[in-house]
C-alpha cells in the first residue's frame, strides 16, 4: 500500500480514548492491558473514567496515546489483515508519535516503549519546576517575523513547526509572555498553552538523558523495515533510531516540513492510527490529492475498510 502511517502525540489524550476499541475488539483490550502489566498501573482504567486532570499528566498522558496507537495497529492487524510492519511506503509521528512508530514498525516492544514514555514523560515533567516555563502558540504569523523576534529573545524557541502560519515556541515563562507581546501584532492569535513545561527546548535535556540512558539498556533492533519521517531531520529514515528519539526531546519537531517532504511522494493516503484528528486535519491541509483518514474506533475502522480498501492502494 503506498501509504503514510502517521501517530498523534500529546494534546489528543482524553477520558474514553480507546474505550469503544476495547469493548468491539479483544486485542484492543489485550493491547491495554499488557501496558497495565508493564507499568504496574491501571492506567486503561484512568483512560476511561478520568480524571482529566490525572491523565493530562505526562507521565499518563504518554503512554496512554501510544497504547491506543498500539491497539488500533493490532486491530488493524487482525480485523483489516494490515500487518503495518510489512505495509507502508512511511510513518511518521508527531512528538511522542515517533515512540509509537517505532514500536508498531517492531523496533520496540509494547512493554517497553510503555516504560519508556513513562519515564520520558516523568523526566520531562520534572525537567523545569512548575510555573516557569511554558509553551504559546502562535497562529498566523510568518516564519520570517517569528524568527526575527526569536533573536530578541534567545531563550526562547521555535519548538513545533506544524504547519504554515502554525507554530509552537518554548521557554522560559516571563521571557515567553514578552516574545508574545511583541508578536501579537504579526499574528492572527496568540494562545498560552495548557502546558507546565517548555517540551522541544534545550531545558528538556535532564529528560533526553534519562530516555538516552533507558534506551542504552534494550537498544532498538537496528533498522526499521521501511523509512520514518524523523522530526529532527524532517527526512526518511531507517536507521539511527536510539539517537533520533533522544535528540527530538530537546529539538524541534519539524512537521511542516514532514508534511512538505511527504506531499512529493505520490502518496495515495495518510492515515492517522489513534485517538483525535490533530494529524489528520494537517495532512488534510498539505497533501494534495491524498486521501486522509483517521482510525480511533469501529466505526473510523469500517469507514476505512470501506473506502480506502475497495481497490489497492
Amino acid at each position: 500500500m503506498n501509504v503514510l502511517w502517521l501517530f498523534p502525540g500529546q494534546g489528543s489524550q482524553s477520558v474514553g480514548m480507546g474505550v469503544t476499541l476495547a469493548e468491539a475488539f479483544p486485542e484492543a483490550r489485550d493491547v491495554f492491558g499488557e501496558v497495565d502489566e508493564a507499568l504496574k498501573i491501571n492506567l486503561s482504567r484512568l483512560m476511561k473514567e478520568g480524571p482529566l486532570e490525572t491523565l493530562t499528566l505526562t507521565e499518563n498522558a504518554q503512554p496512554a496515546i501510544m497504547a491506543t496507537s498500539l491497539a488500533v495497529v493490532r486491530v488493524l492487524q487482525t480485523q483489516a489483515k494490515i500487518n503495518i510492519t510489512t505495509t507502508g511506503r512511511f510513518a511518521a509521528g508527531h512528538s511522542l508519535g515517533e515512540y509509537s512508530a517505532v514500536a508498531a514498525l517492531g523496533m520496540l516492544s509494547l512493554a517497553h516503549t510503555a516504560q519508556v514514555l513513562q519515564i520520558r514523560g516523568r523526566a520531562m515533567q520534572h525537567a523545569v519546576p512548575a510555573g516557569q516555563g511554558g509553551m504559546v502558540a502562535i497562529l498566523g504569523a510568518s516564519l520570517d517575523d517569528i524568527h526575527a523576534t526569536l533573536t530578541h529573545y534567545p531563550t526562547c524557541v521555535l519548538a513545533n513547526d506544524n504547519a504554515e502560519g502554525q507554530v509552537v515556541l518554548s521557554g522560559p515563562l516571563k521571557d515567553l509572555e514578552a516574545c508574545s507581546e511583541t508578536l501579537k501584532p504579526l499574528a492572527k492569535r496568540v494562545l498560552p498553552l495548557p502546558v507546565s513545561a517548555p517540551f522541544h527546548s534545550p531545558a528538556m535535556m535532564p529528560a533526553a538523558q534519562a530516555v538516552a540512558e533507558t534506551l542504552a539498556i534494550r537498544p532498538l533492533s537496528t533498522q526499521a523495515p521501511y523509512p520514518i519521517l524523523s522530526n529532527v531531520t524532517a527526512q526518511p529514515e531507517r536507521t539511527g533510531w536510539d539517537t533520533l528519539l533522544v535528540q527530538q526531546i530537546t529539538g524541534r519537531v519539524r512537521w511542516r516540513e514532514i508534511m512538505d517532504y511527504a506531499d512529493g511522494q505520490a502518496l495515495a493516503l495518510a492515515v492517522e492510527l489513534g485517538h483525535g484528528t490533530v494529524l489528520t486535519n494537517l495532512a488534510k491541509r498539505r497533501l494534495n490529492h491524498v486521501s486522509c483518514f483517521g482510525i480511533s474506533d469501529p466505526k473510523t475502522l469500517e469507514a476505512f475498510v470501506e473506502t480506502a480498501l475497495v481497490s489497492p492502494q
